[in-house]
């Protein structure tokens, strides 16, 4: 069992009596996104760009363009309307965003840019482990902090459970400023004790300049390929990861460091050293980005809303590469219904996981989803641990947001939501290369399922809440 299995499964072992007598950390319930969704309607589409915010008319021709290229698809004019009512990141054009797959085309990309610093590097993970990939970035940013680049680290304290405490003193005693995210241990924050309270984002910054983020951690089960396995060390089985993430330049990335600067303050982490965090941005491309980022602090998961929103406005198909389904009713309700309006719905799911509670809680939801007319594959090979959707093929979004009641209601998550037909035919193509490698659900073979399977599932989903 790999490591954030490990993790999963002592969290829920050890804390399910502490979170039955506290409760859950955030709001208590999600939101009625047919409420939000029809108060939030009929507004107008607005942009921004490097100069500010545009005028009216310039929005309105910015949508227009959009639509010409996509095929008068409506879900712009509603699926934008929405977002922007909700939201309070703009729509940002002149962006240019780099699709990344695994963490061997992910971790160089990041390593160059960090080795190109000359002002600060802001890093933040759910995981950040003390093995090979580990000790490579510690080096990196302790080489640039004495440097004279500032670095600035935030982690979970649940995600880095098993790595030691002198990983990140090595970083503090190089001058690193470092931040753990509510301790597990109550003495050690600066917060009411929020154990249930995670931080699942994954950001780099780079002077305020560039931007990653998706779903890789800092890791060496990502180091290779997803075809080409990686052996860890201790004799373990040879494994493979396959997971996405996004390099992103242009205005929008003041909107990403603008998110890790407010976990900064969030948590009490102190002043930070003085750097120029918001230098002038210029256009880089032609991407629309918004920069997402949710909380159990806020109202609502504006991510949440915003995914079922896309889902609930398709016209033609939706696709989606999830590693951890575990669906609440509306988000299911939202599947089922674009169905049975005629959308393609398909949906890459892990065929082995490194969490056998959620892995099961999800396939409860198998038959119905089927019934409904949702197609499922499951991907062989690699364990699967990306968290894409792209819909109609103008609509994408990569992030650390998996569909389970845990990013949505108690975790920390980031977005990306990327905008433009010339994007989503690279989700496009990543999709078909993943549902080349997986294999296609049944529904008679999947009625004929064994009775452990079935008990597996159904134990499962008595604490899909939790996970």
């Amino acid at each position: 069992m790999k490591r954030p299995a490990r993790i999963r499964g002592a969290l829920i072992g050890a804390l399910v009596p502490v979170l039955v007598l506290l409760g859950t950390t955030g709001c208590a319930a999600l939101p009625d996104t047919s409420d939000l969704i029809e108060r939030h309607s009929g507004q107008d589409a607005r942009f921004s760009n490097a100069a500010g915010e545009l005028s009216a008319r310039r929005s309105a021709a910015v949508l227009a363009r959009l639509k010409q290229a996509s095929g008068d698809i409506d879900i712009l004019d509603k699926q934008i309307a929405l977002e922007q009512s909700i939201s309070d990141a703009p729509l940002v054009l002149g962006n240019r965003v780099t699709l990344l797959q695994d963490g061997a085309a992910t971790y160089p990309a990041m390593t160059d840019a960090i080795r190109r610093a000359r002002d600060h590097v802001n890093l933040q993970s759910y995981i950040i482990e003390d093995d090979a990939v580990g000790a490579h970035f510690a080096d990196l940013l302790i080489a640039q902090q004495r440097r004279g680049v500032q670095v600035n680290i935030i982690y979970d304290s649940v995600g880095a459970l098993q790595t030691p405490r002198a990983y990140f003193e090595r970083l503090r005693q190089a001058g690193v400023a470092v931040l753990e995210f509510n301790p597990i241990n109550p003495l050690l924050g600066n917060m009411p004790w929020r154990i249930n309270h995670r931080d699942h984002r994954k950001l780099l910054v780079v002077d305020g300049q560039t931007a990653f983020t998706g779903g890789i951690n800092i890791s060496s089960v990502y180091s290779s390929g997803s075809f080409v396995p990686h052996r860890p060390a201790g004799g373990d089985a040879a494994v493979a990861w396959r997971d996405t993430h996004l390099q992103i330049t242009g205005p929008v990335v003041a909107d990403f460091q603008r998110l890790f600067l407010q976990t900064w303050e969030k948590q009490r982490g102190g002043p930070l050293a003085q750097r120029n965090y918001f230098p002038p941005l210029q256009a880089q491309g032609d991407d629309i980005v918004r920069a997402l980022g949710s909380s159990p602090d806020d109202p609502f998961s504006q991510i949440y809303l915003t995914l079922v929103a896309a889902i609930g406005h398709a016209e033609r198909h939706v696709s989606l590469t999830q590693a951890y389904f575990v669906p609440d009713p509306q988000l299911m309700q939202a599947l089922l219904d674009a169905a049975a309006r005629g959308v393609t719905v398909r949906m890459i799911l892990p065929a082995h996981s490194d969490s056998g509670l959620a892995f099961h809680a999800g396939r409860a939801h198998f038959a119905r989803l089927m019934a409904g007319g949702v197609k499922l594959y499951e991907r062989t090979g690699p364990l699967l641990h990306a968290k894409t959707v792209e819909v109609d093929g103008v609509w994408s979004t990569v992030g650390s947001t998996n569909l389970d009641w845990r990013s949505f209601m108690d975790n920390d998550e980031i977005n990306a939501v990327v905008l433009g037909r010339g994007f989503a035919q690279q989700m496009q193509a990543m999709f078909a290369v993943d549902l080349a490698a997986s294999a296609p659900i049944d529904p008679a073979a999947w009625a004929r399922r064994s009775p452990v399977v079935r008990i597996k599932e159904w134990l499962s989903r008595r604490l899909e809440r939790l996970l």
